[in-house]
């Protein structure tokens, strides 16, 4: 686990600010709306799957790809909510919007989206360079294979 160390951490740190993210989600979200009655409880399951990946399978294959898909998601946060209304994401996004800009967890709403692009953008290229390091069952992560 010695080579991933600094990929699991990173992941740990990004399913963080993603429960805080969504848990802000949840806080913020006007009355009536599915977020306001806690519909963002059902990325429990995914969390607990990236969770599992991250800490129990981190030098294997499917731990990488886990982690891959999962710093994918986290880098999506900042764009979901800056880009506004996506496919089935269309709820038009409140993130530059007055409402959100006048209430006091202004910043701290901010500084999770921004701190999840950074630590989803560095789990991408960790992950993406570990499943590199694990391709034709190379285990050590070395990239040479012993010739006879």
């Amino acid at each position: 686990m010695k080579r991933n160390l600094t990929l699991v951490i990173i992941s740990l740190l990004s399913i963080l600010l993603m429960t805080v993210h969504l848990t802000q989600d949840t806080l913020y979200a006007r009355v009536g709306t599915a977020e306001s009655k806690g519909s963002t409880l059902i990325v429990v399951p995914v969390l607990v799957v990236w969770l599992y990946g991250t800490l129990v399978r981190p030098d294997r294959r499917s731990g990488c790809l886990i982690m891959l898909v999962g710093s994918f998601l986290a880098l999506a946060m900042p764009l979901f909510h800056v880009v506004g209304p996506v496919g089935v994401l269309s709820r038009p996004a409140r993130v530059f919007g007055d409402e959100m800009a006048r209430s006091g967890g202004a910043f701290v709403f901010y500084w999770v989206l921004m701190a999840l692009g950074v630590t989803g953008t560095f789990s991408l290229v960790l992950a993406a360079r570990g499943l590199w390091a694990l391709r034709g069952g190379d285990a050590d992560g070395v990239g040479l294979r012993e010739t006879s």
